[in-house]
């Protein structure tokens, strides 16, 4: 197929950041080139910074080292975690535009079942230019596709939808399993293409994958903390589950949408699963009680932002999950200087319009 991509003119193509974590020469963007050559990036160099990282000719960038990360944010740049993917929730604070697509360096473009390459960037911008059904669940699934629509049964009153704030693209070949499931299947590939975007549906969590996400940061972005993971911490591999829990609960407070299906890539790289198993341990144990807790979070009326919303969270973290181990604690500290980054990075950012949860809630 031609190395040109059928969209000619990039959508939205001063109001999207793609960011990217990596340790590595960045040689996986010459199969994007298509694609995402026509936005910025955000590179987030984890590990040691003074390794030069190698980013082909013809793109626009920035790239950002933990040197970097420690002279912009002084003491703050604690709460960005060292030798983790994690890292890359700096980028999320940094950038100015009104869209983040985050992709990890170890996924390809992928081919819909005719054969075509998927282009990741426009199928998530459609996800998030298109509204969410939250509060009642359409079983044909994204009703504002080309060729759906609402079914008899559903609503009037509920089919406006409303803002959607994530969009959670999936992957092909190498599945995103956690340590024990890839070592009682260790040669098991995605090959099923399901040609369908979903709601999640209010109340319901998810595990949400960092590798191939997109968001809007005006509406969501501060929710979008990584956590505290990787060197110095007991955990590592939850730094993106962590970042779905909570999106998730703020967003159904806040009467927003958050998507799942389309669009896919392909995910090439095998982890090791012994050395994933020692990052995960204590992440599998603490998941059993991460959930009902998650589950069972409600947030006063009073909060009506992201931030309100996360820095109430990290009150609940201290005090709820503080209990199962200090780490919380200390990950509870966190969420409130990220929340202070943010507010320093984002200064014009005080919106504080109250996004309306509506009498749907």
């Amino acid at each position: 197929m031609s190395s040109s991509s059928s969209f000619a003119t990039p959508v939205l193509k001063d109001e999207l950041d793609i960011v990217i974590p990596t340790i590595r020469n960045l040689d996986f963007l010459e199969d994007w080139r298509p694609f995402f050559q026509p936005y910025h990036l955000i590179i987030i160099q984890d590990g040691d910074p003074s390794k030069v990282i190698k980013v082909p000719e013809g793109y626009d960038y920035e790239l950002y080292n933990r040197n970097d990360i420690n002279r912009i944010l002084g003491p703050k740049a604690s709460c960005i975690s060292f030798r983790d993917s994690s890292c890359r929730c700096f980028a999320f604070a940094l950038s100015k535009k009104k869209y983040i697509f985050t992709i990890d360096d170890d996924c390809f473009v992928a081919e819909d079942p005719s054969g075509k390459r998927i282009d990741a960037v426009q199928q998530h911008l459609k996800n998030l230019q298109t509204p969410s059904t939250p509060f009642f669940f359409n079983t044909l699934y994204d009703p504002y596709r080309e060729g759906a629509d609402f079914v008899r049964g559903y609503p009037f009153s509920l089919r406006e939808g409303v803002p959607t704030a994530v969009s959670h693209g999936l992957w092909l070949n190498v599945p995103d399993y956690d340590a024990p499931t890839q070592l009682v299947k260790p040669l098991e590939r995605n090959t099923r293409y399901v040609d369908a975007v979903m709601t999640i549906p209010k109340g319901t969590l998810f595990p949400m994958c960092g590798m191939n996400l997109a968001f809007n940061r005006e509406l969501i972005g501060p929710a979008l903390y990584f956590g505290l993971m990787g060197a110095g911490q007991p955990i590592s591999r939850y730094d993106d589950m962590w970042a779905g829990w909570c999106v998730k609960v703020i967003s159904d407070h806040l009467g927003l949408g958050v998507k799942t299906g389309l669009p896919y890539l392909r995910h090439n790289k095998a982890s090791n699963p012994f050395v994933n198993l020692k990052l995960e341990y204590k992440g599998i144990f603490w998941q059993e009680e991460l959930i009902p807790f998650f589950q069972s979070v409600t947030f006063p009326k009073e909060c009506t932002t992201p931030q309100q919303c996360y820095l109430e969270l990290s009150k609940m973290v201290k005090e709820k999950l503080g209990l199962i181990d200090e780490y919380f604690i200390k990950l509870a500290d966190a969420m409130v200087t990220w929340i202070e980054v943010w507010d320093e990075l984002n200064p014009s950012e005080e919106k504080t319009v109250a996004l309306s949860i509506g009498s749907e809630k």
